[in-house]
């Protein structure tokens, strides 16, 4: 039973992190290939709150302030630049925030953080929590998608340029997205930490970037159930199949490149293109 619990928090919180990146990815086209930063920040704020007393609750939304705060920084930076430089800047970011936690003692430096406090609520009852804010995150990417921002996101990855010349802010936008997946982000983070009571650089790094972007790619970039899917499929892969936990960096590549080559619109697209294959040639029959 602790098992099944634990399978389903992990993928409460991967499915939580991919839906932080598919806001600022998937609905406004901006590469990222350091997103894990914003989480291990959510993470590693959250920890060493509850080392200082704070309830876990408590550490939430200062966990996503913190975060946020980062994405607007970094947001402000990809105002200058675009396509594969900014996922270059974003990776840059990525090894400089693994660089920092490691050379600090105060961040646990090469050991990380063990001495994380219980979260008070039981393994079921955190199972619960991750369960609940989890729905309300993906409630709440079906919101921003269907509201006037989420229109705007999607025309700003779709053509950037026509979008300033009908008179949006685009740097504005842009800057939201970044700040309200960063934030998310480390949301996640700070549920990370709780659920495993440790936290190291190394889970916060490239790979782990690397991987969320593929829960996006592989569920369709910008679809909020194909990306749902996806993250809780991926997210116990390697819990599954020890293969893939050696392999990770290895097969989650190649899953990119392979999505990207043959199915950009990820199983979501691919979905789609098989249904609509199907319905003429039933139409046909009839």
């Amino acid at each position: 039973m602790n098992y099944e619990i634990s399978l389903l928090t992990t993928m409460a919180i991967a499915v939580m992190f991919a839906l932080s990146l598919n806001l600022i990815t998937g609905f406004c086209g901006q590469i990222s290939l350091g997103h894990a930063t914003f989480q291990g920040v959510g993470a590693y704020a959250a920890a060493m709150l509850g080392q200082a007393g704070w309830p876990f609750l408590a550490t939430l939304p200062l966990a996503m302030i913190l975060a946020g705060l980062l994405g607007v920084i970094v947001g402000l930076a990809s105002l200058r630049v675009r396509a594969d430089f900014l996922a270059i800047t974003t990776m840059g970011v990525g090894f400089l925030f693994v660089g920092i936690v490691r050379q600090q003692d105060v961040l646990g430096g090469e050991l990380g953080i063990s001495s994380i406090p219980d979260h008070g609520l039981g393994r079921v009852g955190f199972m619960a929590l991750a369960l609940v804010v989890c729905a309300a995150v993906a409630a709440l990417s079906v919101y921003i998608k269907r509201s006037w921002m989420g229109r705007v996101f999607i025309g700003i990855a779709e053509d950037e340029d026509t979008m300033r010349v009908l008179g949006i802010d685009v740097p504005r936008y842009k800057l939201a997205a970044f700040a309200m997946g960063t934030a998310l982000a480390g949301l996640s983070g700070a549920f990370y930490a709780y659920h495993l009571n440790f936290i190291g650089a190394e889970s916060f790094g490239f790979v782990e970037s690397i991987t969320v972007l593929s829960m996006v790619v592989f569920g369709g970039i910008g679809s909020v159930p194909g990306v749902i899917i996806a993250a809780a499929l991926l997210s116990v892969l390697p819990a599954w199949f020890q293969v893939i936990g050696d392999y990770k960096l290895l097969v989650y590549g190649g899953l990119l490149f392979l999505m990207m080559r043959f199915s950009p619109g990820g199983m979501t697209g691919l979905a789609k293109r098989l249904f609509t294959a199907k319905a003429p040639a039933q139409g046909g029959q009839s």
